[in-house]
């Protein structure tokens, strides 16, 4: 019977021990090295915010269009949007000269990375991959397994001005043609 009071005596000093430990001793800060600092999953693409002229430079749709389109940071942070707008435009009828569209661009669900979804007023649904392969560039590059062409939009700022290119590639063919490219200034 001694040693089993002796055991459950040790027991609970050991107990009141701890807890006393416990709440004497505070934890500290964390240091900087300890903070874990999330990195900004809009680094490679803040280059594109703000608003934007844009006036058609090219491409096989032989469109002659001036337009602005804005890139804004929405929902808290969370997602990066593009909003386009008309202007002025002569092209054949087949172009769409009333054109509008978004750009929503977000980080992966494993957060590695950047993907975007296109719509716009002519049904398109386009889901993109997106890199930034050096500094002031973005692409961003539909999966060619999915059936229909494949599509590549890209811009790039140099000297403050932003040029850009939507690109398409159809199925069989290697290479990609221009459908339409643009350049101007932020407003």
């Amino acid at each position: 019977m001694k040693r089993r009071f002796s055991f459950l005596a040790a027991l609970a000093l050991f107990s009141a021990v701890t807890l006393t430990a416990q709440t004497l001793v505070k934890p500290s800060a964390p240091t900087p090295a300890q903070q874990q600092v999330k990195p900004d999953p809009w680094a490679g693409v803040r280059f594109l915010l703000g608003s934007w002229e844009a006036k058609t430079t090219g491409g096989v749709a032989q469109a002659q269009a001036s337009a602005g389109y804005a890139f804004q940071l929405e929902l808290h942070d969370h997602l990066l949007a593009r909003h386009s707008r008309s202007g002025v435009c002569t092209a054949p009828d087949d172009f769409d000269c009333q054109h509008s569209d978004l750009l929503y661009i977000y980080p992966s669900p494993n957060g590695s990375a950047l993907e975007a979804i296109y719509f716009d007023n002519e049904g398109h649904v386009i889901h993109y991959g997106v890199t930034t392969p050096k500094p002031n560039s973005v692409i961003f590059l539909s999966d060619p397994a999915l059936p229909g062409p494949q599509y590549r939009l890209s811009y790039e700022l140099l000297d403050g001005v932003m040029t850009g290119k939507f690109e398409l590639q159809m199925p069989g063919q290697t290479e990609f043609k221009i459908y339409l490219e643009w350049s101007g200034k932020r407003r």
